[in-house]
């Protein structure tokens, strides 16, 4: 398995795909992210919004990732603009819920002391609510991250030309198990190493207010 990992590696096959899976991963992390965040303070803010919204908060967040995948493809087309989609669409309702919860444990102190003192919206947004939610942003960043590359894999399995699932579904169809063991293998190595060297060192220091 790890000759032939080599041997991708060095006819420039692995890296290619791997680099465009890599790519869909942080499209799709990108925005879902902002519109999960953005959607789950605006929930966590307005009991009006929040009981409108609920009820598709929880049906997107009870839909399966196969049944947004092929709907998108049907509606948009087999094209990287629906694989990104289905992708952001699957992680936004996770997102959403933890930044809401993160919302609604804000310290509502705070909050009186900015309309005491008039601030701005951006400001409040950038120097009380951003903050408190840091450990909650942190959170929703890594399981995002550890959801959204797994979905990807899919999305291109069923309906893209290229990416790790694409060369996944490629030798599951010749049954040829080392080439799909060495691609799998391979990005779960990249992400680990986007987990050590990306999500844990900004976990860390988003939740350090927390320690003694």
């Amino acid at each position: 398995m790890a000759q032939a990992a080599v041997s991708e590696f060095q006819a420039g096959e692995l890296s290619r795909h791997v680099g465009v899976t890599l790519r869909r991963v942080i499209l799709a992390f990108i925005f879902a992210m902002g519109i999960g965040v953005a959607i789950g303070i605006i929930l966590g803010l307005s009991r009006r919004a929040n009981d409108w919204f609920n009820i598709w908060v929880v049906i997107f967040l009870n839909l399966p990732a196969l049944v947004v995948i092929v709907l998108c493809y049907l509606w948009i087309g087999l094209n990287e603009v629906a694989a990104i989609v289905a992708v952001s669409v699957n992680k936004i309702p996770m997102v959403t819920v933890m930044i809401r919860e993160g919302t609604r444990a804000m310290d509502p102190k705070l909050a009186d002391m900015a309309r005491i003192y008039q601030m701005p919206r951006i400001a409040v947004l950038r120097h009380i609510i951003l903050p408190q939610l840091a450990p909650y942003l942190a959170s929703a960043a890594r399981t995002g991250i550890a959801l959204i590359w797994k979905i990807v894999l899919v999305v291109e399995f069923l309906g893209r030309s290229d990416g790790v699932g694409f060369q996944i579904h490629l030798y599951f169809q010749l049954f040829d198990i080392t080439m799909v063991l060495a691609y799998a293998i391979s990005f779960v190595i990249v992400m680990l190493l986007v987990e050590m060297l990306l999500i844990q060192p900004i976990e860390t220091r988003a939740s350090r207010w927390r320690q003694p």
